[in-house]
Formats: C-alpha cells, sequence, structure tokens
C-alpha cells in the first residue's frame, strides 16, 4: 500500500501473544470502541473533524469511519491505514502487523501529520510536544494487546 504523504510524527510498537488474525480482531474491535465513546465524538466535534460518527462496514474496511478517522486502506492481517483532517492537522495512523512465529505477532503504529500554520503549530505543541499523544498511542497499543490475548484465556 502507499505510504501517506504526510510527515511522520512518531512510530510506537509492541509485541502481542496472538497470531495475526488475532491481533488484526483485536485491532479493529478496540479501534471501533476507543474512537466511538462519547469523549472521543465530542472531541471530533469540537475540533472540526472531517468524519464525526460511526459508519460503514464492520469489521473495520475501506470506507468505515469512526469519529476523527475513515479506514483508506485495509490489508487484513497486514495493514490498516486510517486518515483523518481537522481544523488544525491534517493525519493518518499506519497500523502494520508482522507475524514473528507461532502465536506472536508485532503491532507497529505510525503517526504522520502535518500541522499547518499558527494554530497547527500551537496545537501539535499541545499535543505531540507535551507528550499527550504519546501517552494516548501507548494505552491504545496496550488495549490492543490485552484484547488480543483475551481470545486465547477465555477459549473462545
Amino acid at each position: 500500500m502507499s505510504m501517506p504523504s504526510l510527515p511522520h510524527v512518531d512510530e510506537h510498537t509492541t509485541v502481542l501473544d496472538a497470531d495475526t488474525a488475532d491481533a488484526w480482531r483485536a485491532l479493529g474491535e478496540t479501534l471501533d470502541e476507543s474512537f466511538t465513546r462519547r469523549g472521543a465524538a465530542g472531541y471530533a466535534r469540537l475540533v472540526g473533524c472531517a468524519d464525526r460518527t460511526a459508519s460503514g462496514p464492520r469489521p473495520l474496511a475501506e470506507g468505515s469511519a469512526f469519529p476523527g478517522f475513515r479506514v483508506a486502506a485495509a490489508d487484513p492481517e497486514r495493514e490498516l491505514v486510517l486518515r483523518g483532517r481537522h481544523r488544525f492537522s491534517s493525519y493518518a495512523l499506519v497500523f502494520r502487523l508482522e507475524p514473528l512465529g507461532p502465536g506472536r505477532s508485532r503491532l507497529r503504529a505510525e503517526t504522520r501529520a502535518l500541522f499547518p500554520g499558527p494554530a497547527g503549530s500551537v496545537y501539535r505543541a499541545l499535543v505531540v510536544g507535551t507528550g499527550g499523544h504519546a501517552v494516548g498511542m501507548r494505552r491504545l497499543l496496550a488495549g490492543i494487546r490485552r484484547r488480543s490475548c483475551a481470545k486465547d484465556a477465555d477459549g473462545s
């Protein structure tokens, strides 16, 4: 898949005790749950996100949306590209899954974003410069890690 043409912001990685099929399921479910919460939808409205409601196919596929993001590309068990924009930024989250062996995989989450103009610079300082974005990404990956392992733990 083509890489979004936005400047690189950061990348976070975690190892999952799950194969890529279970990791893919956990990725989609966790993103959907995280970004459709009331607070996320309110924030999306506040900053003027293009996508403000959940819509489209589930499990996530190209054209699916939730507050703040639209699925730009989906290659199941390999890569998921989310795009979004609002008053202060155009951005993408790129999730990549790599098999590491039986029952293990690596998940990489790359953030790319453009923060145009003075308001964008202030927004970047508030979101990225304070470390808030990194904290949010680590929490998101931890949730995906927990959910991907839960299938094995309950036998489903």
